[in-house]
């Protein structure tokens, strides 16, 4: 180890060695990448805007909207940069931020899904309790929680990894610094790193979810026995439909790239499987909540498509014209 470089500089290999799908790998993620800032952008100014939506569940919806920004905005600009120059690489303190970044904001919107769970939970099961189980204080702390427990989470892994040695090859296999394809490059022992990855990285994937089924399972079974309006039932699923859609394309992949033992060299399918839950369910998201929910389309409509704010815009233009 002495007498060998230590690395300071990594090349990402990602989707940028596709030979000839370059120019439409680019135009693919850019797309994607611009529609989900617009759609969860535009969620979060309608939530903000609205005062009919300044209740618990919207107020958890803005925070995920800000986390799926975030987190697809730690790895699709320098993806995307690859993809273009078609060399693509990251200094090593740049590749430790990204790697902290991305699970810090990732596992904070897996705990955040939970919550959410928790407040359908509240609202359907103990709906005159739901005012004083979830207040604004409960909600706020609530959310703090899931980002401190994400950003410790990611903590952990960013010093665990901090403390191996580069000297080999820095070719990784990803298009971003992930810890699988980063920690599998070391010249020391990795097995630390990669059975925390599994059990705590693992743990955090699997116990919101099977916490986010449970609550399910009770809110389905509560308004099948105690509810027994038909019009009730449709309005209390219709929320419940569009956040188990929402968690089912987060955890899913999620599970299926970081349960399975590490040990297996599977780099394209980690890379798809990440794929899914960094950009497309950042974009599906919105699309979900809106297709799905009347309040949020309503006031989209009234926010953005109004005819006086569209009669503004219209002045506003031939003015800058004039």
């Amino acid at each position: 180890m002495d007498n060998q470089t230590e690395v300071r500089k990594f090349i990402l290999l990602g989707l940028s060695n596709l030979q000839g799908l370059q120019q439409f790998l680019f135009m693919l993620f850019l797309l994607l990448y611009l529609s989900s800032l617009l759609g969860n952008t535009a969620i979060m100014i309608v939530v903000i805007c609205e005062a009919r939506l300044h209740t618990p569940m919207y107020f958890l919806l803005c925070n995920l909207s800000c986390l799926d920004i975030f987190y697809s905005t730690v790895t699709v600009p320098k993806m995307l940069a690859g993809l273009l120059s078609g060399h693509q690489g990251i200094s090593y303190p740049g590749c430790l931020s990204q790697l902290h970044f991305f699970h810090f904001l990732g596992s904070s919107e897996a705990l955040l899904l939970a919550v959410m769970a928790y407040d359908r939970y509240v609202a359907i099961c103990s709906p005159l309790r739901y005012t004083l189980i979830m207040s604004p204080r409960a909600c706020l702390l609530l959310a703090a929680a899931a980002w401190a427990t994400g950003f410790l989470h990611a903590l952990m892994h960013t010093l665990m990894t901090s403390q191996l040695h580069f000297c080999g090859p820095n070719h990784i296999h990803h298009y971003f610094c992930d810890i699988k394809p980063l920690v599998r490059l070391a010249c020391n022992s990795n097995q630390i790193n990669l059975s925390l990855l599994s059990i705590v990285t693992g743990s955090i994937g699997i116990g919101p979810f099977v916490f986010t089924l449970f609550s399910y399972l009770y809110i389905f079974s509560f308004l099948r026995l105690k509810v027994q309006s038909k019009e009730g039932r449709r309005k209390s699923l219709s929320t419940c439909i569009s956040h188990l859609t929402v968690v089912a394309l987060l955890y899913v992949p999620v599970i299926f790239n970081y349960v399975p033992p590490s040990s297996r060299n599977a780099p394209r399918r980690d890379m798809i499987a990440t794929l899914m839950y960094n950009v497309v369910t950042s974009v599906l998201n919105p699309l979900v909540y809106t297709l799905r929910n009347v309040e949020v389309k309503r006031a989209l409509k009234r926010r953005l498509f109004s005819r006086e704010l569209l009669v503004q815009k219209m002045f506003c233009l031939a003015a800058c014209v004039g």
